[in-house]
């Protein structure tokens, strides 16, 4: 009896230890082994080496997943008491990420599996380690295959089957299992020998830059043209590949122009920061991105790009350790931006972390592609996940070189269409897709919104040459829109409103709205296989951005308001002379925005001048106003309207100028 018994308590014992150290074998929440590989329709060619190194970065789960999804619905929700009450990284960790117990245990897992934690995370939520293929294969119970690749002229490395690791807690998923997919930006380039340099020209472009291609600061005079400048706000951008920031010199030294916001190059595995074209490196989407997002916002307080790796042929990708570094950042950008596509074994590895971006009040816009259409296999993913802003492309006119929009078509190589990863249509695209005859009813549709993207850009890159009227592609879209949702938050700040975070519901409120029409340009011409249509279409989606208006809509206008006066009024001077004006700007009732100066009416032969020509948020201030007549000048009198804007309020004063 004392011996049966003895027995059945060692027995329980080794149950409970067993259980306790998680030695159950349990598979992943997410899938891992390539549809290629499992079907055998590639060849093996051979294993990894067993004492080759291998950097995987094991992805926890979330806590309490449906409580997040009703906070997600209640923080977009403007009738819910946290509207837009977003959760600090710490805020979310608490509540959300992995306890401190849960990630410990990964951790002692790890390195009992003869594993090296390569980093930690704030959020708990990744674990980067690194260990030979014969511990990683033994610790994951697979087999690391090298296969023939089905499309390129290499080969690549896979498990053969899931991996199935005696975890103490089940994990969400593991990165850098394969390189399979090489991610590819949303930039093309077309042949300059099929098109000659006068029609390039012709057919492009009213910009100001070089060969009247178009600058950053052209998307920001067509699609904006007011005082914001992203003041406060910074934009992270998201990259494979590493830039030489003399490229971006060289870019604002062609075009006249100077970049006062500091950009910090930020390695989130050990990726090189710097991309140099004597090594076969090429930075052409990386300097773009900058270029777009900074024409577009001027003014903010920073730029950060995240570079981890996949950006190279036979790379395995480390998405999860850039999204990771993006929502745990300090402090966090509000607007993020990615001109990337890749190929995920599963459609929904990633969501952890957009979901944690919508928590946190961040926006991932993503590039929608440049391959016309979505078609299935195609490099769609993420431009068709419910928790990003997918943006199309548009063919772009202007009224003049840095002048306003003129008109607007669909480009035709733009990304869009019908989730090719069967996302189910979230709740707040419903009613757009009700009156889409092409949409989907029941599947997510994209793209969200639009911006330029034909070939009509000013391009300098890989520290050779800059080009004009050559790169199009969506990669110009995303960042473009980045930049504009920094305008919209500087906004919502100075108006003493939370930033919007996850813009996609109130994107769609608008598009129902009565508004809409002065919001955003309408896209209704051009096809990318799908036809732009009046309202939401599967090639522009929404549409583009208009100006003030849509800031306004979506930040509120100012609560206050100001006055502007000069002294003197009246102004005598003599042909060939110049006489001053002091323009002065007082605010009222919480009004709180930078404040631009114009003038009209002056005629030919009158200059003006305002130094600053922007007071700055608040907007009380002082500005000098020189009044330049030339020699040539008519006598006689004008009166002159200055003209002062600032935060949806526009005032003016006059002054009469006599001349001799």
């Amino acid at each position: 009896m004392i011996r049966r018994l003895s027995t059945f308590v060692l027995t329980l014992i080794t149950l409970v230890l067993f259980v306790k150290v998680g030695q159950a074998q349990q598979p992943l929440m997410t899938r891992h082994t390539r549809n290629e590989v499992a079907s055998r329709a590639v060849p093996l060619v051979g294993h990894m080496s067993a004492t080759q190194n291998l950097r995987i970065v094991l992805v926890l789960q979330h806590r309490n997943q449906s409580e997040l999804d009703q906070l997600l619905t209640d923080l977009y929700d403007s009738s819910s008491p946290s509207y837009r009450h977003f959760l600090t990284v710490e805020q979310f960790t608490e509540k959300f990420g992995p306890t401190r117990e849960d990630y410990e245990a990964v951790k002692s897992w790890a390195k009992q599996n003869g594993l090296r934690i390569e980093s930690t995370s704030r959020n708990r939520m990744i674990l980067p380690v690194s260990g030979s293929v014969q511990n990683i294969e033994k610790a994951l119970h697979v087999t690391m295959g090298v296969y023939q690749h089905p499309t390129e002229k290499r080969t690549f490395f896979a498990p053969d089957r899931e991996p199935m690791p005696n975890t103490p807690v089940r994990l969400w998923s593991i990165g850098g299992l394969d390189n399979f997919s090489t991610p590819v930006s949303m930039v093309s380039r077309r042949d300059p020998n099929t098109v000659d340099a006068d029609s390039v020209i012709a057919n492009a472009t009213t910009g100001s830059c070089p060969s009247k291609s178009f600058c950053g600061s052209d998307m920001r005079a067509a699609y904006y043209g007011g005082t914001l400048t992203g003041a406060g706000q910074s934009v992270g951008i998201f990259e494979f590949i590493g830039t030489d920031l003399a490229d971006l010199t060289t870019y604002y030294t062609n075009v006249g122009q100077t970049n006062n916001v500091p950009v910090t190059l930020l390695s989130v595995d050990g990726q090189s920061t710097s991309c140099l074209a004597s090594a076969g490196c090429d930075d052409t989407e990386q300097t773009l991105d900058m270029t777009q997002a900074l024409g577009m916002a001027p003014g903010m307080s920073s730029l950060v790009m995240y570079i981890g790796k996949g950006g190279l042929s036979g790379q395995t990708l480390d998405d999860p350790g850039i999204l990771n570094a993006m929502a745990t950042a300090s402090p966090l950008n509000a607007q993020l931006s990615c001109s990337w596509a890749w190929k995920p074994t599963d459609n929904t590895t990633d969501d952890p972390f957009f979901q944690q971006f919508a928590a946190q009040g961040q926006n991932f816009f993503t590039a929608a592609g440049d391959g016309a259409k979505w078609v299935k296999g195609g490099f769609v993913w993420p431009a068709d996940d419910p928790y990003v802003t997918s943006v199309g492309g548009t063919d772009l006119t202007t009224v003049s070189a840095g002048g306003a929009w003129a008109s607007e078509t669909a480009w035709s190589s733009s990304g869009g269409g019908i989730s090719t990863n069967n996302f189910a249509i979230p709740s707040w695209q419903v009613a757009a897709a009700a009156g889409c005859t092409s949409c989907s009813k029941t599947l997510r549709n994209g793209p969200d919104i639009s911006a330029n993207s034909n070939y009509t850009f000013y391009v300098c890159a890989d520290q050779t040459s800059c080009t004009a009227n050559l790169y199009g592609g969506t990669s110009f879209a995303a960042p473009m829109w980045a930049g504009f949702m920094a305008l919209v938050n500087q906004q919502a700040v100075a108006n003493g409103q939370p930033t919007l975070g996850f813009v996609n519901p109130a994107l769609y409120n608008l598009l129902a709205g009565s508004g809409y029409s002065s919001e955003f340009h309408d896209i209704t011409s051009g096809s990318n296989g799908f036809s732009a249509t009046a309202g939401y279409d599967l090639v522009t989606g929404i549409g583009s951005p208009n100006g003030q208006a849509l800031v306004d809509a979506l930040a509120g206008t100012s609560s206050g308001t100001f006055t502007v006066t000069d002294a003197p009024k009246t102004l005598s001077v003599a042909r060939g002379a110049t006489g001053l004006s002091k323009i002065t700007t007082t605010i009222s009732g919480g009004f709180n925005s930078a404040i631009s100066l114009t003038a009209s009416g002056q005629g030919n032969g009158v200059k003006v001048l305002f130094n600053p020509s922007t007071i700055p948020a608040p907007g009380s201030g002082r500005a000098g106003m020189q009044i330049k007549v030339a020699p040539t000048a008519k006598t006689g009198s004008r009166t002159i309207t200055i003209t002062a804007k600032g935060g949806g309020v526009t005032q003016t004063a006059t002054l009469t100028l006599t001349i001799k």
